[in-house]
């Protein structure tokens, strides 16, 4: 770079940099106001939809020293992904500012919700601070973010926080380039900000206020009562972990089985009732304060009903200054599940929780700070010291994914539908995706009508017009009746995306394989999707690029008896399973048929025989459910979408974590000319029966089902038949068992083949809008 040069008009040689990626609302302006002045450089800073856009004067050394510095040193929430520089010359200011926002086409990445940072909880117990005990303090390192902004750039005025001006001290703190809420937008303290109240169910009219709202929240809890209060991103529900509590929550809700997460004090808290290792620990204190599932510890106090027949629990630790109030005087953790009626959005509006959770709780901790989104608590697992995404919500969504190379950038964008269960969307603009936080099952009526403002918020967030609307193939799917809608409205093209080939795509982007990779393989196993022709696809092999697939393996088929019904009643699964092994009744072993005997067999066989209601599918996830039937897992209905698998997963775990590992159970392997492989479970139903005839181990049993499907998949890999390839995605929402995806990667690597897993995005459909976009793309610039 030159020397800048003083013009004789009084104009100066100085750099224009512009600064893409998650930049607003990270205290990123404040950092380049310090470097600046620390540098000793003149100019300013501002930010635009675009991203930031900064501009320096003075030597050149001190320039370069500047970029070199804001790379290395960026606030802890930025990610920086491009940086574009040019040569300017202007009249230069003296000295450096931060200029007033400007307005044009967005494209800086929306910030998401951070945990409250260590710098504002010593604040929060310091009787000398003056935001001592307030429960909404934050800075630029922590506090809402995504939550309560409501368009781009980022400022006050964007954001719910608009309602709330600011007191003299507050503002004071705002303008100083060295305080720590240098342009905080969400910053406030207790006489300019929001209020915490409680209201108990039954005396609307008493609230208390403050530090004795807190501490009459804490009151109730300990006397066993349950507690709505609102957080981040929404209410929770919160009560004790006892068996009472927790049996009057689960009753309330209308919740019997599913799992409830926990909130404790802190990780030396957590690793009292579960195993963590250091990185697991790393997770649970990180600025995303995620839901981590851990093992649980033997001999706890907690409730057996907080996660019946699993092994693990979900925990998570105080993420707002609200939760670290609540926790100060609480030694045992609490259960923290979403503040909803069952199978609706969580609720984020003062009076729906008043008017939908009034049957639940016995009483509201509130506040006046409106959410302008809905966001759920993310969930993640732990894969040996990396993270398995579950649920990606707050902390991680909003953040874009750069699409890998050969994608360009000036492609069109799309609008990605994803599927219908664990749905989220996805937008695709200039070389990036952004995926929404998870909304839900779109079978209920309020998580629909979720989905269709979040398209609409999301779209005016990032000012998009979808050229593209991509949705899954499966036409009866809500969110692709939306799509087909969408795209009339928006004057977009509609492509339909196969369900399984999305899944691959996801997580081909996620490891940035580029656009004109040759075709990998990928396993793919799940509870359904559409395939080619009308079938139903659920556990396959396929060879995939972005642009096309070829399936090369799959389960063996076997009948949904009862269409719907067999995803909720793992019975109707075993049953589907005996009539393809097998045949008629007459001829299945005793120790499975005897399961059956007061099921409708006749009937339901019948109906098979005549197509009706019982189509074909080739589900690994109903497959799973079978064997969980076998063992009376979930005798009757499944509470919760793959609660069968669970417990089945649950139960081999525990068995292998005392034993020694069997053999799996033989699968044989099947080709139809040249048609896909199939794989034939006939002699794993025989040898399953006869373990059970000898009263065989469940855990033992679940253990050898764990492993042939292992060996299977990899032994369709390998074979000869089918085009050989070195690299393989799993994905699929089966794929996020902890323990079929170790086997099966054991056995991949062991064959030669490197392992492509999903971890930032959900393997399971709520990553799944990823794919759809990323193909709609690759097939667009074909």
């Amino acid at each position: 770079m030159s020397v800048p040069s003083e013009h004789a008009d009084g104009l100066a040689d100085g750099i224009e940099l512009r600064i893409s990626g998650t930049v607003q609302g990270v205290g990123f302006r404040p950092l380049v106001s310090r470097l600046a002045q620390d540098i000793a450089l003149a100019g300013d800073v501002k930010n635009t939809s675009e991203g930031v856009l900064i501009r320096l004067f003075g030597p050149s050394e001190k320039m370069d020293r500047f970029i070199r510095r804001l790379k290395e040193e960026p606030p802890g929430l930025a990610r920086i992904e491009t940086v574009e520089q040019r040569h300017i010359v202007d009249r230069a200011p003296s000295g450096f500012r931060i200029l007033e926002s400007t307005k044009s086409h967005p494209e800086t990445a929306i910030a998401a919700d951070a945990a409250v940072c260590k710098d504002c909880v010593r604040e929060l117990f310091d009787p000398a601070d003056r935001r001592f005990r307030y429960p909404f303090l934050n800075c630029t390192q922590c506090g809402p973010r995504y939550s309560i902004q409501q368009a781009v750039p980022y400022d006050r005025a964007s954001t719910t926080m608009g309602g709330f001006p600011m007191c003299d001290d507050c503002l004071a703190e705002y303008r100083n380039p060295a305080d720590r809420r240098f342009h905080a937008e969400a910053t406030a303290c207790p006489q300019c900000g929001p209020q915490l109240w409680l209201e108990r169910v039954n005396h609307p009219a008493i609230h208390y206020r403050g530090d004795e709202a807190l501490q009459t929240a804490r009151h109730l809890l300990l006397q066993n009562k349950i507690v709505a209060i609102k957080g981040l991103g929404g209410f929770h529900l919160a009560c004790r972990t006892n068996d009472d509590a927790v049996a009057r929550l689960r009753e309330r809700k209308r919740r019997p089985r599913k799992p409830l997460a926990l909130m404790v004090r802190d990780s030396e808290a957590a690793a009292a009732i579960v195993e963590l290792t250091g990185a697991s620990i790393k997770v649970l204190e990180s600025v995303e304060a995620p839901i981590v599932l851990a093992r649980l510890k033997p001999n706890t106090r907690l409730s057996s009903a907080i996660a019946p027949g699993l092994d693990q629990v979900g925990v998570m630790l105080p993420y707002t200054p609200l939760h670290a109030l609540l926790f100060e005087h609480l030694d045992e953790p609490l259960v923290m599940t979403s503040g909803n009626a069952r199978g609706d959005p969580q609720i984020v509006d003062n009076d729906q929780a008043r008017r939908d959770l009034g049957a639940i709780a016995d009483a509201f901790l509130m506040h006046d700070r409106p959410i302008a989104s809905r966001i759920d608590d993310s969930l993640v697992q732990m894969v040996g010291d990396q993270i398995q995404t579950l649920r990606r919500a707050r902390g991680y969504a909003s953040r874009p994914l750069r699409l890998p190379a050969g994608f360009p950038v000036d492609h069109p964008d799309v609008l990605a539908m994803g599927g219908d269960i664990k749905n989220a969307i996805a937008v695709a603009q200039r070389g990036s995706v952004t995926l929404s936080p998870y909304v839900g099952d779109l079978e209920q009526a309020k998580t629909f009508e979720d989905l269709k403002r979040l398209i609409e918020v999301t779209l005016g967030r990032l000012d998009s017009k979808p050229d593209i609307v991509a949705m899954d193939n499966h036409p009866s799917y809500r969110s692709s009746e939306w799509g087909q809608q969408q795209a009339t409205t928006l004057g977009a093209a509609l492509i339909a995306i196969q369900h399984h080939h999305a899944h691959a795509a996801a997580c081909m982007v996620e490891h940035d394989v580029p656009l004109d990779h040759p075709p990998i393989a990928a396993i793919v196993l799940d509870g359904l999707g559409m395939g080619e022709e009308g079938a139903l696809w659920g556990g396959e092999i396929l060879l995939s690029d972005y642009r096309s697939f070829r399936r090369i393996a799959c389960l063996k088929a076997a009948p949904l008896l009862g269409g719907d019904q067999a995803a909720r009643e793992p019975w109707r699964n075993l049953m589907a399973q005996l009539l393809v092994a097998f045949g008629p009744s007459e001829r299945w072993p005793s120790s499975l048929g005897s399961l059956l005997t007061s099921r409708p067999v006749d009937l339901l066989a019948d109906a098979w025989r005549v197509g009706l209601n019982a189509p074909d599918c080739t589900s690994a996830g109903r497959l799973f459910d079978a064997v969980a039937a076998s063992l009376n897992l979930v005798p009757e209905r499944q509470d919760y979408e793959g609660e069968a698998a669970m417990r089945l997963q649950a139960l081999a775990t525990d068995w292998l974590s005392e034993n020694e590992q069997p053999d799996g159970y033989p699968v044989a392997m099947t080709r139809d000319g040249d048609g896909p492989i199939c794989i034939d479970p006939t002699y794993l139903w025989q040898a399953l029966a006869d373990d059970l005839s000898v009263a065989a181990p469940a855990g033992y049993i679940a253990v050898r089902f764990h492993l042939a499907l292992a060996e299977a998949l990899t032994g369709a890999l390998s074979n000869d038949a089918i085009p050989h390839r070195t690299t393989v995605a799993l994905s699929g929402g089966v794929c996020q068992n902890v323990l079929l995806a170790k086997l099966l990667r054991q056995r991949l690597v062991g064959a030669g083949f490197k392992v492509l897993e999903s971890r930032a995005l959900p393997a399971n459909d709520g990553g799944l809008a990823v794919g759809q976009a990323a193909i709609a793309i690759a097939r667009s610039i074909a």
